[in-house]
């Protein structure tokens, strides 16, 4: 893999630690070159000039490296509005005096934890390659093909529709589906309108529901909607027909003559579970945690290949597939059943908004 720096270290300690992160990665095979080709770009936060790097393509992998002589009383709320504007898939912030910083993990899922190796040892560089390499090297599925095909009778919704906005009120009630993030009022407008180009984003919020159709197809939440509030068919909610290995996008369905809004980034991997397991009826995807259960090894980014190839082999070996509940990595769970009651009753009381980090 090829990876470059964008920007300057603002400080020594930083410079020290990019030297000390380019060693280790050229020493796991990697290579360093020039930004244009680059699959993983390290960029600097300028804190007095704020600069993202504006990625060319959607494969690029942006990690944040943010300096913070002091550490705030939340890790989380001070470092995460840094990493919107750095338009970046993850941060790494190296926190505190020079002699002995600590190294924090950032995710767009509002979550952190800190590395676990001393920092001045080779371990701790070598875990931060171990981390990153596989984050860096996945492939997103976050294409849309919008095909104006759906069927008259569907264009209103109906009961199906008025099971998943149920079930939407229901997890917002819980507290487990957070307030959409507002990332047009963090980034300029020139930024925002690149981020919307390049990954045909209306939003960012986090959670989502689906629910079988039929063989083949399924209902989906929006990106970027509000869950509580699944009513209009092309825009709340999408019907995913398949998704196309030829042009590496999900296929939907929806009414002639609207705009629609691109389905959840989850949808391949919601795709996968239904057409291995014709028992499931429906899928919650949502942004916390259940004691004992089964967790994914490597955090991978949503919309991601890897990450639905992994939720779906948990799925696969659960004692019931159709009655599942995985656990992400830093990230949150994956609950198959029967049909959206089931899902309900059977967590109900038991699921915490706090997803645990590691």
């Amino acid at each position: 893999m090829e990876f470059s720096f964008y920007g300057s270290p603002p400080d020594a300690c930083m410079q020290g630690f990019s030297e000390r992160l380019s060693q280790a990665l050229v020493g796991a095979g990697h290579v360093q070159g020039p930004q244009q080709q680059a699959k993983l770009i390290l960029s600097f936060v300028d804190q007095d000039r704020p600069r993202p790097f504006r990625r060319r393509a959607q494969a690029t992998y942006v990690i944040a490296l943010l300096r913070l002589q002091e550490s705030p009383e939340d890790i989380l709320r001070g470092a995460y509005a840094w990493m919107i504007r750095s338009l970046a898939n993850l941060m790494i912030a190296v926190v505190g005096d020079e002699r002995n910083p600590k190294t924090y993990f950032i995710t767009l899922e509002r979550g952190y934890y800190e590395t676990k190796a001393p920092y001045e040892s080779e371990r701790h560089m070598q875990e931060l390659v171990e981390r990153l390499t596989p984050l860096a090297a996945s492939h997103l599925i976050v294409d849309n093909v919008f095909d104006p095909d759906l069927e008259e009778d569907l264009w209103g919704g109906g009961r199906e529709i008025d099971q998943l906005d149920r079930a939407g009120k229901t997890l917002d009630g819980w507290g487990v589906l957070p307030t959409p993030f507002p990332i047009e009022e963090i980034l300029p407008p020139d930024e925002w309108r690149h981020v919307q180009l390049l990954f045909q984003l209306g939003g960012l919020s986090y959670g989502n529901l689906s629910m079988r159709h039929d063989a083949r197809r399924f209902w989906m939440s929006a990106s970027g909607v509000d869950k509580s509030h699944l009513r209009e068919v092309g825009k709340d909610v999408q019907m995913v027909k398949t998704f196309d290995p030829d042009v590496k996008a999900m296929r939907l369905s929806q009414p002639p003559g609207i705009k629609g809004r691109r389905v959840s980034v989850d949808a391949i991997e919601h795709h996968i579970i239904y057409r291995e397991h014709p028992d499931v009826g429906a899928i919650i995807h949502v942004h916390a945690w259940m004691d004992g259960v089964r967790s994914t090894e490597i955090n991978y980014p949503c919309g991601t290949i890897e990450l639905a190839q992994a939720v779906a082999e948990a799925v696969r070996e659960a004692d019931d597939p159709a009655q599942a509940v995985v656990g992400l990595k830093n990230h949150g769970l994956t609950i198959t059943g029967r049909d959206l009651d089931d899902i309900m009753e059977r967590v109900d009381g038991r699921i915490v908004s706090r997803v645990p980090m590691a």
